[in-house]
């Protein structure tokens, strides 16, 4: 592997790292909004994205790198003084991860390519399950620079017949 590719690599790594400390901010305000019927949900992604960012903390320190620090706060994409704002920005908080990740599995190979794929994998269907719809390729409609771009048109998350 080239200098060039490592560091490539390592610059992806960081980035996820840095969106798995933003979505455990962000669930932490989702968890202070989330109306009881969802509290479960949010509960159960906020110890994903713990886990992932745990993980990905010692993945960087075991290439001899410090890990990106959390932030004390984050900037939020937009208001949430209710359930409906809460559950929206649980969505976003997936559709970033995804996105973070999906730039992880075009730079990393191997076993740390498996795992960006997985956990570009969970976000997606997370966010699905928040927002009620899917795009055809999970991660990279932020990445075009608007909602339908690369990724294609959403759709419903339920099946049609």
């Amino acid at each position: 592997m080239s200098d060039e590719t490592r560091k490539a690599e390592l610059a992806a790594l960081q980035a996820a790292l840095a969106a798995e400390h933003a979505a455990v901010y962000g669930y932490g305000v989702v968890g202070g909004r989330i109306d009881q019927r969802r509290r479960t949900d949010a509960r159960a992604a906020y110890d994903a994205h713990r886990a992932r960012r745990d993980a990905l903390v010692r993945e960087v320190r075991d290439l001899g790198t410090q890990p990106v620090a959390a932030s004390a706060a984050y900037a939020l994409p937009f208001q949430v003084p209710d359930a409906a704002a809460a559950v929206r920005l649980a969505a976003e908080l997936e559709e970033r991860v995804a996105g973070v990740y999906s730039d992880l599995v075009r730079t990393a190979t191997g076993a740390r390519r498996a795992s960006a794929a997985a956990a570009l994998r969970e976000a997606a269907v997370r966010a699905v399950r928040w927002s009620g719809e899917s795009v055809a390729f999970p991660g990279l409609a932020e990445r075009a620079g608007d909602e339908a771009g690369a990724a294609g048109p959403r759709t419903p998350a339920s099946p049609t017949t």
